[in-house]
């Protein structure tokens, strides 16, 4: 079992020995909730028709990942959305996965382990928590925000890329009378600039993928195609991507025997580079996510400058 907690969401999915997604689930119940954790992972056994007793190994991921219980070890969801993305699309390069707090661009190499990655997780702008800011200055459903921006121009100009003040400059820009399908449009194009700036720090392949809720989202998807000048595929469940890597790290060790403590987090001595960033938690001089990301690889093997690790 593979189980991903993220900072909204919370998934699980069960695999067999050969690797096939027997069964997932997907729960939103707030942040970091233990209560989704658990509902997703009933969830997912009684879709692929199995007890608890027979699940050999679990690997957690996501925001929450050292708060699953039962786990027997944790990889960071760099790896595990790399690995998931890798099988749902045989032959993938760029995985983008928009988290409701964080975004990365992920490149895979030809083995579908990861190469290069860049991550944004001092800002809220380019994502999902950016769209629920939206969704609720406009008045619309989240489920709803997507289709409305692709029905509008997206040629205003949005200077603030802010999750704290973007719902601000939205109220301004419908007080003069922009219609909320041309707000929507221009803030889904803002957003998808933003993760061009992650690709860069990357380099551009294809194909293309992009994983968690947002994936779900057509505005978001067309936008971050154009950016990119490539298309974006669609995966056929992209929100449990991560679980599904999770999930498939977990029947690779159990298929070995390679057991780690239950309490070892695996970011350290696994195939990623974390973050390597200055400076506090703090919007001064902010533009909307100057991404604090740093990777670097010695041979083969990234290792990663994380805060509160060396």
């Amino acid at each position: 079992m593979g189980v991903d907690l993220g900072s909204t969401t919370a998934k699980a999915a069960v695999v067999d020995q050969d690797g096939v997604l027997r069964g997932a689930d997907v729960v939103q119940m707030g942040a970091v909730s233990p209560v989704a954790v658990a509902r997703a992972i009933e969830g997912a056994r009684n879709a692929a028709g199995v007890t608890g007793d027979r699940i050999r190994r679990t690997v957690s991921t996501g925001y929450g990942r050292r708060l699953v219980p039962g786990a027997d070890r944790s990889f960071t969801e760099i790896t595990c959305h790399a690995r998931g993305a890798a099988v749902l699309r045989p032959g993938v390069r760029l995985v983008i996965d928009i988290g409701g707090q964080d975004s990365k661009a992920i490149l895979v190499d030809d083995a579908g382990l990861v190469d290069r990655f860049a991550m944004n997780d001092r800002c809220a702008s380019g994502t999902g928590r950016f769209f629920d800011v939206l969704a609720r200055a406009l008045e619309v459903d989240i489920d709803a925000v997507g289709e409305l921006a692709l029905s509008g121009s997206d040629d205003l100009e949005i200077s603030s890329m802010c999750a704290t003040f973007a719902e601000t400059e939205v109220i301004s820009l419908l007080a003069q009378g922009c219609s909320k399908a041309d707000v929507a449009a221009s803030v889904h194009r803002a957003v998808a600039a933003r993760t061009l700036g992650l690709v860069a720090q990357v380099g551009r392949a294809a194909p293309v993928v992009m994983t968690g809720g947002v994936a779900k989202n057509p505005a978001a998807r067309h936008f971050v195609s154009r950016a990119l000048d490539r298309p974006i595929e669609l995966l056929a469940q992209p929100q449990i991507a991560g679980a599904y890597g999770a999930g498939l790290l977990a029947r690779d060790e159990y298929r070995t025997r390679a057991a780690a403590p239950a309490d070892r987090d695996a970011v350290a001595d696994e195939q990623v580079a974390a973050r390597a960033s200055t400076g506090g938690r703090h919007c001064l001089d902010c533009d909307g996510g100057r991404d604090q990301a740093v990777t670097r690889a010695v041979g083969a093997v990234p290792i990663e400058l994380s805060r509160g690790r060396s």
